[in-house]
C-alpha cells in the first residue's frame, strides 16, 4: 500500500463545521467537549489525509471522505480512526495523548486470574465478528449512551474482516455469545476498536486471551484510542501523538498478518 505523506491537494479548513457540540452520541463520557473555534479539514474527494499533529486539542482532524477499504487503511497508518454518531458526517480523529497497552505490561487482577481458572467461559476467534459488532452496538444502545457504530461502520468493519484485517475474540457460555470485542491488526500493531459484555467479567477475559494471542505474535502494543480508566487498570497508559506516530511507524514495517485468526496455545490464567 502507498504511503500518503504529502498532499497532492491540502484539505481546506471549514471555521467551524457546526454551531452544536458534535461529540458522537454516547461518547461524553470518553471526549472532552469541543470548542467550536478552531478549524478542522474537510476531505475532499482523493485518498488523502491532513497530518494527524495538525488535530485540534481534543483529537478532532477531519470531516467528510467515505468508509471505503483502502481510506480506513490509510487513516489508520497515519494514526487517524473514524467516530461519529448518526446523522452526522464522518469525522476523523486523533488524540493526543494517546492511549497504549504494551502486552508486556498487561496486568490482570487476582480476582479475574480466580475467574478465569473457573473455566466458565468458551473462547474464540475470528468465529463471529458480525456478531460481535452488532452486539457491541446493541449494548450502548440499550443502556441509553448511543453509540458510534453505526450501520455504515458494521458494513466497513465487516469487509474489513472479510479481508482478513479486522479481528474478533468471542466469549460463550452454555453456546450463547457473553462477551467479545473487536479490532482492526496492521503490522506489529492491533487497533482495539470495541467491546461488549452481557454477564460480569466477560469482556475482561476476551482482552485477557486478546493480549496473551498478541504476545504470541509478537505484537508491540494496542491503540486504545481514548484513555478510560478500566483500561488504565489493566496496565494502559498515555503517550504523546508524537511518541505513538512514531512507534505505529515501526511497528509497520512488520507485514501483516492476514486471514482468519487462531489460538496458538491454550488460554491461560498465569
Amino acid at each position: 500500500m502507498a504511503s500518503f505523506t504529502k498532499f497532492s491537494v491540502i484539505p481546506r479548513p471549514i471555521f467551524p463545521i457546526f454551531q452544536y457540540s458534535i461529540i458522537p452520541a454516547g461518547a461524553k463520557s470518553r471526549m472532552p467537549h469541543l470548542t467550536t473555534n478552531m478549524p478542522v479539514y474537510l476531505l475532499p474527494d482523493e485518498l488523502i489525509f491532513p497530518s494527524p499533529q495538525l488535530a485540534r486539542k481534543e483529537g478532532l482532524l477531519a470531516v467528510g471522505g467515505d468508509l471505503s477499504q483502502e481510506r480506513l487503511l490509510l487513516a489508520y497508518r497515519m494514526g487517524i480512526f473514524p467516530w461519529y454518531s448518526e446523522d452526522e458526517p464522518i469525522m476523523w480523529w486523533s488524540p493526543d495523548p494517546r492511549l497504549v497497552l504494551y502486552p508486556s505490561e498487561f496486568r490482570v487482577s487476582r480476582s479475574l486470574k480466580k475467574t478465569i481458572r473457573k473455566q466458565m467461559f468458551k473462547l474464540t476467534v475470528d468465529e463471529a465478528f458480525e456478531s460481535v459488532i452488532n452486539a457491541c452496538a446493541h449494548s450502548r444502545t440499550e443502556a441509553d449512551e448511543g453509540t458510534w457504530i453505526v450501520e455504515e461502520m458494521i458494513a466497513a468493519y465487516c469487509r474489513l474482516h472479510e479481508s482478513g484485517l479486522a479481528h474478533s475474540v468471542e466469549v460463550w457460555q452454555d453456546g450463547k455469545l457473553v462477551g467479545g470485542l473487536y479490532g482492526v491488526s496492521l503490522g506489529k500493531c492491533f487497533f482495539g476498536e470495541s467491546m461488549f459484555t452481557n454477564i460480569s467479567n466477560a469482556s475482561k477475559v476476551a482482552l485477557v486471551a486478546l493480549v496473551e494471542h498478541l504476545q504470541v505474535l509478537e505484537f508491540d502494543f494496542i491503540d486504545c484510542q481514548i484513555s478510560t480508566p478500566h483500561l488504565i487498570s489493566f496496565g494502559a497508559r498515555e503517550i504523546p501523538r508524537t511518541r505513538f506516530l512514531r512507534e505505529l511507524k515501526q511497528a509497520l514495517k512488520s507485514p501483516t498478518l492476514k486471514g482468519k485468526w487462531s489460538f496458538s496455545t491454550p488460554f491461560s490464567s498465569d
